[in-house]
Parts: C-alpha cells; sequence; structure tokens
C-alpha cells in the first residue's frame, strides 16, 4: 500500500519564529533572517517523515501543518 505524499505548511501568523522546526528537520527548513521558516514545497520523502512529524508536534506555536500533495 502506497503512502499519501505529504508536504509542510507553516502558518505564518501563528509563527513566532521559535525555530524549534529547523533545528529538528534541517533538512527540510532553514530560518529567514528573522527566524522564522522557509520550508521546501515539494513532497516529504518518506525517510523524513518521521523527523517531519516530530517537527509538526513540538512546534511551539503550533504553526506546522503536515498536508496531502495536491495532485
Amino acid at each position: 500500500m502506497a503512502r499519501t505524499a505529504q508536504t509542510m505548511q507553516v502558518d505564518m501568523i501563528a509563527c513566532v519564529g521559535h525555530g524549534v522546526c529547523a533545528e529538528l528537520l534541517p533538512e527540510w527548513i532553514r530560518l529567514d533572517d528573522w527566524g522564522y521558516p522557509i520550508i521546501r514545497k515539494e513532497a516529504i520523502p518518506p525517510e523524513l517523515m518521521t523527523q517531519a512529524r516530530w517537527a509538526v508536534s513540538n512546534c511551539p506555536a503550533l504553526a506546522l501543518k503536515l498536508r496531502k500533495k495536491k495532485a
């Protein structure tokens, strides 16, 4: 059974720039000059999904979400 591809999104209004996400998932998230996340747009590879879920669940502002990739 194939898994559905997912992307990560950040709610920029909720985000306050703690930077925890980039520490937990540096392969996918980098920070801008003000400490806010810049997230890659493509589907997260299966080998990074555990770390991606960990980053989402540990965001202090609850600003990160995983979304099913649109076709």
